[in-house]
């Protein structure tokens, strides 16, 4: 991975224009405020650049990441994600099979031990209701939890792997990996929940971003950034099939209806 951060910007670019810069991140490396871990504004702050993060993804999380150039822009980006207007897609790969077609999960996340995201409730009180995992309101966990919802479509299917694409309707911390791992389904090399270490990454993808952009000539910011090769491969399992076509899938598929929650 490209250390400097000219290589990087450059390597990573997917768009710019004078008020963002959005960037493909490679896992591994995070966007900001990090403890002990040099960042991606802290590089760019070492070589003169000022840059306000619109988002975060995790660290371990590759793909879309979303920096504003001014301050304008900035506030303009950031009220849509807290007012959660703006469409994010995901692309996982989960060390499972058995989900359907499309699903969604319907759990409130809650903060325990050592700051650690999990569902607010037990874990058998979680239930499959046709496509949608859910828990009665009975089960929920006594304090402060948050409702958390997110859709998803199956991609792809290997005898012992699933390719997802998701979609979270909010956006909590951690909540697509906990919401599948949770369910029985998680994300291969994800950290929170395999401590194997036996992964070189974790198959999670910031795929699309689209945001209202009052000075792009069409008023949007439609962003999207293809996961690297290093994503298709679990382990030393292979998704088989053109990359390209299943992202063609994939897009096909987050134009669907998934089933509402209710």
């Amino acid at each position: 991975m490209e250390t400097s951060w000219p290589g990087l910007r450059a390597q990573c670019l997917v768009l710019e224009d004078e008020a963002i810069l959005a960037l493909n991140k490679p896992a591994g490396i995070s966007v900001t405020g990090e403890r002990h871990d040099t960042d991606l504004v802290e590089m760019a702050a070492a070589q003169g650049e000022t840059l306000y993060p619109v988002h975060r993804i995790d660290k371990v999380t590759s793909g879309l990441v979303l920096l504003a150039k001014q301050l304008p822009a900035h506030g303009v980006l950031t009220r849509q994600f807290t007012k959660r207007t703006a469409e994010k897609a995901y692309l996982a790969v989960t060390a499972s099979t058995g989900l359907p077609d499309r699903g969604v999960i319907e759990l409130p996340l809650s903060v325990g031990r050592k700051n650690r995201v999990r569902i607010a409730a037990p874990r058998e009180s979680i239930h499959r209701a046709g496509d949608t995992w859910r828990v009665d309101s009975r089960d929920v966990l006594a304090g402060k939890n948050y409702p958390s919802v997110t859709e998803f479509a199956t991609v792809a299917r290997t005898d012992s792997h699933t390719v997802l694409a998701l979609r979270p309707i909010t956006g909590r911390r951690h909540q697509i990996r906990v919401h599948l791992a949770w369910i029985g389904h998680p994300i291969v090399g994800d950290p929170l929940f395999d401590k194997s270490g036996a992964f070189e990454r974790t198959h999670l993808h910031s795929w699309r971003l689209t945001l209202d952009a009052p000075w792009r000539p069409n008023g949007l910011l439609e962003l999207e950034a293809e996961p690297g090769a290093d994503f298709w491969r679990p382990g030393s399992a292979t998704i088989t099939g053109d990359p390209r076509q299943l992202l063609s899938s994939a897009s096909e598929l987050m134009t669907g209806t998934t089933p509402t929650a209710s």
